[in-house]
C-alpha cells in the first residue's frame, strides 16, 4: 500500500510538473519557443539538383553550328524560346513588360518563352559576374535559346569616336561568336541586333547634348557590323531621339534610363520594325503576369548572395541553400508562362504553384545563442553606472518591428526604422514584405505609443535615409527613392533611381546611407561585390568594395575608396566634416577617385581599421558628461556585443580613437546594435537586430533558427539627466533653420541642412547670403560656421566662391582643410585656373590634415596643376594617412595617365617607400641563439600558413609533418579582421573548443585572452594577430602519429577556419 501511494504521489507530482512546464512553455512567445540551441544533424544532398547549378566552371557550352539567315518581317515559330541580352535599356525593360506582351498578343498559339539576361553597363566583351556565375553563353545553352534580341553600344559610346575602331572590330567578334552557336542544341540562333536609345535633357543633365552624337555615331557603327554580320538591325535610337525632342513630357528619369512611357514607345518602335505594323495597345492582364513572370526570373538569374550560390563561400550550405530554390524559380516561371499563353488565348490565366517541392532541408550549424524576453534581455547588460537604460520599443508591442537595420528622425522628431524579416535571403513562392515603419512618441515618457507603416512589400532594406522630400532606400540591385505625395504617411511613389549594385552577399550590399555635410548622398558596398551602373556621364564600376557620391540634382554617380576591406559598416562624420567610419576609422583618408576598373587601391596595412562594427555618433549634447565631449560612440556586434565610447584624438594627419570604457556590454550575444543615433531631446537610441542566429557563413542562409520576429530599440540616458527641448526643424522659418547651423550639437545642424536643401533655392540663398555676411567674427565658432555656410551652399547647388577663398587662407587649418575639400568639385565656384592654384597652395600647407585634403582633391580635378599638387606633397614630411592618400591618388584612373608612361624619380621614390611599409608586420627579425639552433636543423619542416582575405578560410586546410620532426610554423595574417591558429589534441571536436572561445564573447576579459579557452588539449596557439601581421610557432611534432586538428577561435571563425596538421 505504501508503495502504490508513493507512486500515486509521483504521478500526481510528475503531472503538475509537466503542467506547470507545459502553461511557461505557452507564456514564452513564439519565437523563443522555436528556438533551438543546438543544431541537427545534416541533411543528405540529393545529386538531382545538381542540374540546376549554372557556373563558370562546370556548366556546358553550346556546340558550333552553321549561321541561320534572319531577315525583318521577323517569323516566330511555335515553342520559340527567345532571350533579351545587353545593357540597360532591356534590363529596365523587365519592370515594365510591354514589349514581351506585344510579342504574346501578336503569337497566341506560339506559347513563346522570354528570358531577360540583360545587365546594366554590360559591354560585348566586358560583362563583370559574380565569382564563378555562369557566362552568357552558359545562360544561354541551359535555356535553350532559339531567338536574341541583342542591345549593346551605350556604354561603349563614351569613348567617343576615338573608340569606334575598337568597337567594332569587338562588336564583329561577339556576333561572329553567338551566331555560329547551337544554343538549342541542334542549329544557330535567329539574332535580331538593337542600336541603343536616345538620351534626354532632363533636369540637372543635359545628357542629349552630353550623349547623344556619339550614340549616334555608335548607331551607324552598328548598323554596319550587323550588315557585315547578315543579321537584321532595328534602330530605335532615331525614334526615341525624335520623340524627346518633340514631346512634352520625359521619357527618362535621368537622362538615360527609360521611364514607362519610354519603355512604351520603345516596345512599339521594336513591335513596328520587327513586323512592319503597327502595335496595338498592351493588354494589361497579360502584362501584370509578364512582369510577374520576370520579377521570378530575375530571382533564379541574378539571386541574391551568389557568392554563397556560384563563389567562395558554396562549399557548406551553398548546394542545399540554392538548387533546391533554382528548381523552384524555373518552375514558377514554367507556371507564369503557361498562364501567360492561356490568357493570350483569351481564356483565364490564372498562376497555379501547386506543382512546387517543398525546399529540401538544408544543414545547421553550429548552436544558437539563447533567445531572451526585452524585459530579461535589459537584466543581461551590463551597464555603466552614470547612465540608465529603457525599451523604447520592441517587437512586444509593434509586430512590425522585426529584424530592425536602420535607424533615421525626420524633421518631425519621429524615428524612422527599416526592418527586413526577408533578410538574408530570398526564397521562391516567399514574396518580400520588408517595411520602413515610423515611431512616435506622443507623451514624451521615452517610449514609443505608435507605429506606423510608411513602405511595405520592400526587399532587403539594408539602410535608407531621409531627404528631397522622399526616402532613399538600399533594396539590392537598386537604388530606390519612395515619396509620400499626399501627406498620408505612405508611400505612395517608387522609383528606381540608379540599378546594377552587387549582390553577391546581401550583408554586404548598399549600406551607411548618409548625407555628407554639403549634400551629397553616400554609401558603400563591401567585400566580393561587383557592380555596374550606367548614368548619363557614363557606366560606373567598381569591384570587390567602394564607396559612392551620388549627388540627386545632377544625377551623377562617383564612385571613390576602393580597397579591400570586409564588414565596414558604420558612419558619421566630425565636427567639421571628416568622415569616420569603421573600416576605415578616419575615412577622410580613402577619398580618392577609384583605381581603373577592375584594380582596388593597396591595402592600408598599419592604418587603424576594424570589422564588426555597425555606426558611430559623436557626444555633443551638454547634458552628457563632460569627458565624452567631443568623443563618440559606437556599437560593436563581434566579437564581443557592447556599445563603446572612444575618445577623439587629433595625430598630425589624421584624428584616432582611444577607447575609454564600455556604456553597454551584453552578456546575451543575440544582441545585435546594428545602428546607433541621437534623438532629438539628447536621448540615444540603439537599434538591436535581435537575434540568436548572426552570420552568413556560419550558418545556412535558411536555417530555421533563424528570428524573423523580434527586434527592440534601446533608450539611452544619463541619470538625473534633464532632456533638453529640440528645436523647430519642420516648417521653421529658413532664417530659424540657418541659425541652427551655430548650434553644437550636429544632428540639430545635419537635421536643418537637409529641410533647407527641400526648399526653393532661391529663397535659400538669399537669405544664407545675409546670414554669413552678419556673422561675429569675434566668436569662437566664427570659421565654423562659415563651413557650415560653404556646405549648406552647395547643399542647395549654390556656391559662394569669396567665402571659399576666405576659408582657405584663414589661420585654423581644421577650417583650411574643410575648404579644400570643397575644391574637389567643379561647381565650386571658381574658374579652373583659380581652382589649380589654390589646390597647388593647399598642397604645400603647413598642416598634414590640409595637405591630405589636397592629395585627394587633385583625383577629381585631374588635370595637369592638380597632378603636381600631389608631387608637391610628396616633397613634405608625412605620416601613414598622408602617405596613402599619396598612394590611392597616384594610383587613381584620374591621375595615373599623368605619370605611368614616365615616371618621375620622385614617384619611383615613394612606391618603393610606400611598398616596403606596407610589408606584413613580423616579430624581430633578429633571431636569439636558441631560435637560431632551432631552424639550423637538418630535418627542419617550414610550413607558411595565412587566411585568405575576406573569405574565413585558412590558406592550408592541411600539412604533414613526420612525428617528432622539428617545425617551424609561421602563420601570418594579411586579412582586415584578427585571426589566431591553434593546434588541438587528436580526436579533440573543434566544435567543442570553437564553441568555449564563442562563450568567452559574453565577457570582456574574452578579447585579453586572444579568445583562448582554458583546454588540456589545446596543445600550441599563436596570439590573435592583428591585422597585417605574423608569428611564428617552432616546435618538435608529436610523437604520436595522428590528425591534429587546429582552427582559429576568434567567435565564429571557426566554423570555416579550420584545418588538419597530420603527423605520420
Amino acid at each position: 500500500m505504501e508503495g502504490f501511494v508513493s507512486f500515486t504521489n509521483s504521478l500526481l507530482i510528475m503531472r503538475l510538473s509537466i503542467f506547470v512546464l507545459l502553461n511557461l512553455f505557452l507564456l514564452l512567445p513564439l519565437s523563443a519557443q522555436k528556438k533551438k540551441e543546438n543544431p541537427s544533424r545534416n541533411p543528405a544532398k540529393s545529386p538531382d539538383l545538381a542540374q540546376y547549378y549554372i557556373n563558370l566552371k562546370t556548366s556546358p557550352r553550346a556546340k558550333q553550328a552553321p549561321p541561320v539567315v534572319s531577315s525583318l518581317p521577323l517569323s516566330l515559330t511555335k515553342g520559340d524560346r527567345i532571350a533579351l541580352i545587353g545593357s540597360g535599356v532591356l534590363d529596365n525593360a523587365r519592370h515594365y513588360g510591354f514589349f514581351e506582351t506585344l510579342l504574346h498578343q501578336r503569337h497566341p498559339q506560339h506559347q513563346l518563352s522570354v528570358r531577360n539576361f540583360s545587365w546594366p553597363a554590360d559591354e560585348v566583351d566586358l560583362q563583370p559576374r559574380p565569382a564563378n556565375f555562369g557566362d552568357l553563353d552558359q545562360h544561354l545553352t541551359y535555356y535553350r535559346t532559339d531567338v536574341i534580341f541583342a542591345a549593346f553600344g551605350y556604354n561603349e559610346s563614351f569613348a567617343g569616336s576615338e573608340g569606334l575602331p575598337a568597337f567594332k572590330a569587338r562588336f564583329d567578334a561577339f556576333l561572329s561568336q553567338i551566331k555560329t552557336r547551337a544554343y538549342n542544341g541542334t542549329s544557330g540562333a535567329r539574332i535580331i541586333v538593337l542600336s541603343p536609345t536616345a538620351n534626354e535633357n532632363v533636369k540637372g543633365v543635359d545628357a542629349a547634348e552630353r550623349n547623344n552624337e556619339n550614340l549616334k555615331l555608335y548607331t551607324t557603327a552598328i548598323s554596319e557590323i550587323a550588315s557585315k554580320n547578315a543579321l537584321p538591325f532595328i534602330d530605335v535610337f532615331s525614334a526615341t531621339a525624335s520623340a524627346m525632342t518633340e514631346g512634352e513630357n520625359d521619357l527618362t528619369t535621368n537622362g538615360n534610363q527609360l521611364n514607362q512611357a519610354g519603355q512604351l514607345l520603345l516596345a512599339r518602335t521594336l513591335y513596328r520594325q520587327l513586323f512592319e505594323e503597327t502595335a496595338p495597345e498592351p493588354k494589361e492582364n497579360i502584362r501584370e503576369l509578364v512582369v510577374d513572370k520576370s520579377v521570378q526570373f530575375f530571382h533564379r538569374y541574378r539571386p541574391l548572395n551568389t557568392f554563397y550560390y556560384t563563389g567562395g563561400r558554396n562549399k557548406r550550405y551553398g548546394y542545399l541553400d540554392f538548387l533546391p530554390a533554382m528548381r523552384n524559380f524555373d518552375l514558377m516561371v514554367a507556371n507564369r508562362n503557361e498562364a501567360i499563353w492561356r490568357t493570350a488565348q483569351g481564356q483565364q490565366g490564372i498562376v497555379n504553384d501547386s506543382n512546387l517541392p517543398e525546399l529540401e532541408q538544408t544543414a545547421e550549424g553550429r548552436g544558437a545563442n539563447k533567445w531572451l524576453s526585452p524585459k530579461d534581455e535589459l537584466a543581461s547588460f551590463q551597464i555603466d553606472k552614470r547612465f540608465e537604460v529603457n525599451c523604447f520599443a520592441s517587437e512586444e508591442q509593434f509586430p512590425d518591428l522585426a529584424c530592425p537595420i536602420q535607424m533615421r528622425w525626420d524633421s518631425r522628431g519621429r524615428l524612422w526604422v527599416s526592418c527586413s524579416t526577408t533578410y538574408p535571403h530570398l526564397y521562391p513562392g516567399k514574396k518580400p514584405n520588408d517595411k520602413i515603419i515610423i515611431l512616435e512618441d506622443l507623451d514624451g515618457d521615452g517610449k514609443a505609443d505608435k507605429s506606423t507603416v510608411f513602405a511595405d512589400n520592400l526587399a532587403i532594406p539594408l539602410s535608407f535615409v531621409l531627404g528631397r522630400n522622399g526616402v532613399y532606400v538600399s533594396e539590392e540591385p537598386h537604388l530606390i527613392y519612395l515619396a509620400d505625395t499626399n501627406g498620408d504617411d505612405k508611400a505612395d511613389h517608387r522609383e528606381i533611381v540608379l540599378t546594377g549594385f552587387g549582390c553577391e552577399d546581401s550583408h554586404h550590399a548598399l549600406h551607411d546611407f548618409v548625407w555628407t555635410p554639403d549634400g551629397d548622398l553616400m554609401f558603400r558596398e563591401s567585400i566580393f561585390h561587383n557592380s555596374q551602373v550606367e548614368t548619363a556621364y557614363g557606366p560606373v564600376r567598381a569591384k570587390n568594395s567602394s564607396w559612392f557620391r551620388f549627388r540627386p540634382e545632377s544625377h551623377k554617380l562617383t564612385a571613390f575608396g576602393g580597397y579591400p576591406n570586409t564588414n565596414p559598416w558604420g558612419v558619421t562624420f566630425d565636427d567639421w566634416g571628416q568622415h569616420v567610419a569603421s573600416h576605415p576609422i578616419f575615412a577622410t583618408a580613402f577619398h580618392s577617385t577609384n583605381a581603373p576598373y577592375p584594380s582596388q587601391h593597396p591595402r592600408a596595412n598599419g592604418i587603424p581599421a576594424y570589422s564588426g562594427v555597425c555606426g558611430q555618433e559623436f557626444i555633443d549634447f551638454p547634458f552628457w558628461p563632460e569627458d565624452m565631449q567631443g568623443g563618440f560612440v559606437k556599437v560593436r556586434y563581434k566579437p564581443t556585443n557592447r556599445v563603446e565610447f572612444h575618445r577623439w584624438t587629433e595625430s598630425g594627419d589624421h584624428f584616432r580613437e582611444q577607447f575609454q570604457f564600455n556604456l553597454i556590454f551584453s552578456k546575451n550575444l543575440s544582441f545585435i546594435p546594428v545602428d546607433i543615433r541621437f534623438g532629438p531631446r539628447g536621448a540615444l537610441y540603439i537599434c538591436d537586430w535581435y537575434n540568436p542566429i548572426k552570420g552568413h557563413a556560419q550558418y545556412s542562409l535558411r536555417d530555421p533558427r533563424r528570428d524573423r520576429k523580434s527586434g527592440r530599440i534601446w533608450r539611452v540616458i544619463p541619470k538625473g539627466a534633464e532632456l533638453q527641448e529640440p528645436p523647430r526643424i519642420s516648417g521653421a522659418p529658413t532664417l530659424s533653420l540657418l541659425e541652427l547651423l551655430k548650434r553644437r550639437e550636429y544632428r540639430y545642424r545635419y537635421w536643418a541642412k537637409r529641410e533647407l536643401r527641400s526648399r526653393p533655392k532661391q529663397e535659400v540663398e538669399k537669405q544664407l547670403t545675409a546670414w554669413v555676411n552678419n556673422l561675429d567674427r569675434s566668436k569662437h565658432r566664427f570659421r565654423h560656421h562659415q563651413i557650415e555656410a560653404l556646405w549648406t551652399y552647395r547643399g542647395i547647388g549654390s556656391a559662394n566662391p569669396k567665402l571659399l577663398l576666405d576659408l582657405l587662407d584663414c589661420d585654423l587649418h581644421h577650417a583650411r582643410a574643410a575648404a579644400t575639400r570643397q575644391l574637389r568639385y567643379a561647381d565650386c565656384g571658381l574658374s579652373s585656373r583659380e581652382r589649380d592654384n589654390q589646390l597647388l597652395i593647399s598642397s604645400k600647407d603647413e598642416s598634414e590634415l590640409v595637405r591630405l585634403e589636397a592629395v585627394t582633391a587633385a583625383t577629381y580635378i585631374a588635370t595637369p596643376q592638380a597632378f603636381q599638387a600631389v608631387l608637391a606633397a610628396i616633397q613634405r614630411p608625412r605620416e601613414a594617412h598622408l602617405n596613402y592618400a599619396i598612394r590611392t591618388a597616384l594610383g587613381s584612373e584620374s591621375l595615373l595617365p599623368f605619370w605611368r608612361k614616365s615616371t618621375p624619380l620622385t614617384i619611383e621614390q615613394f612606391m618603393a617607400a610606400f611598398n616596403l611599409s606596407s610589408k606584413t608586420k613580423a616579430g624581430s627579425s633578429t633571431l636569439n641563439a636558441r631560435d637560431a639552433a632551432f631552424d639550423s636543423q637538418a630535418n627542419l619542416a617550414e610550413i607558411k600558413i595565412s587566411c585568405i582575405p575576406g573569405r574565413l578560410l585558412f590558406s592550408q586546410k592541411k600539412f604533414e609533418v613526420e612525428a617528432g620532426q622539428a617545425v617551424k610554423l609561421t602563420f601570418t595574417n594579411p586579412d582586415a579582421t584578427p585571426h589566431n591558429l591553434l593546434i588541438l589534441q587528436p580526436g579533440t571536436p573543434v566544435e567543442s573548443v570553437g564553441m568555449a572561445a564563442n562563450e568567452m564573447a559574453k565577457s570582456p576579459e574574452g578579447a585579453k585572452n586572444n579568445f583562448i579557452p582554458e583546454d588540456d588539449r589545446i596543445l600550441l596557439s599563436t596570439k590573435m594577430l592583428a591585422p597585417n601581421s605574423s608569428e611564428t610557432l617552432r616546435f618538435l611534432a608529436p610523437k604520436k602519429p595522428g590528425i591534429y586538428p587546429f582552427l582559429c577561435t576568434f567567435p565564429g571563425h571557426w566554423v570555416l577556419m579550420k584545418g588538419e596538421m597530420v603527423v605520420k
